[in-house]
């Protein structure tokens, strides 16, 4: 398994990032995994062995603490800075490395699952463009209600997922739902599921779903 650092500013810097699957320089694809609070990056790598992972690079960066931001991600954005914003940069660095490596966004998948699923669903809330793919598993967009949401940008139909508990502890139904309609009107084709009495974690549904997505993206 092949490891690198961040080199962002703020407290997600040096961390490590972990490569698994198809060796860049082969892949014709790839996907960026974000683990949840408390996880390592190996954790949400290990989903990638759920997957048809033919033609996909998988890269996994961890977090500082094994937590991307301190609070609830409904708290007050500035609650959760200058964490977030660092986060949000690894993400970046991540799309940037892809980019430069030869795979460019419309096929570069992001996944996400709890606090990992906010953040990456904030991020193409905040960066709006065509991407492979992005699955939202257990989480929605960071910040209260009332947080204002300039739409900018268009992710120009890009296959969006979201799947949850409707009685998720962390995750309320309500923001998925949310978040499904925000990521609609900034152009995402969305898809969310929302199944009873699961518990916090990722099921066999999901796992196929993102599979689809990512046989359209090779």
């Amino acid at each position: 398994m092949t490891t690198l650092t961040t080199t962002v500013s703020g407290p997600h810097t040096g961390q490590p990032v972990f490569l698994a699957g198809t060796p860049l320089d082969q892949a014709r694809a790839a996907m960026v995994l974000l683990h949840g609070r408390g996880a390592p990056a190996q954790d949400i790598l290990g989903l990638a062995t759920e997957f048809d992972a033919a033609g996909f690079v998988f890269i996994a960066p961890q977090a500082a603490g094994l937590t991307w931001y301190p609070h609830n991600f409904l708290d007050p954005i500035a609650s959760n800075e200058p964490w977030l914003s660092s986060a949000l940069a690894v993400i970046d660095e991540m799309l940037t490395y892809l980019e430069k490596a030869g795979i460019a966004l419309e096929r570069t998948m992001l996944l996400g699952f709890s606090q990992g699923a906010c953040l990456s669903l904030e991020y193409v809330a905040r960066h709006a463009q065509r991407y492979g793919g992005v699955a939202g598993l257990s989480g929605g967009l960071i910040g209260p209600d009332e947080t204002p949401r300039e739409a900018r940008g268009s992710l120009a139909g890009t296959p969006v997922f979201l799947g949850c508990s409707e009685v998720d502890f962390y995750i309320p139904k309500e923001r998925v739902q949310f978040s499904a309609q925000v990521l609609q009107k900034l152009g995402g084709e969305v898809t969310t599921r929302l199944y009873p009495r699961m518990g916090h974690t990722v099921n066999q549904d999901e796992i196929s779903f993102v599979n689809s997505m990512m046989n359209a993206v090779r």
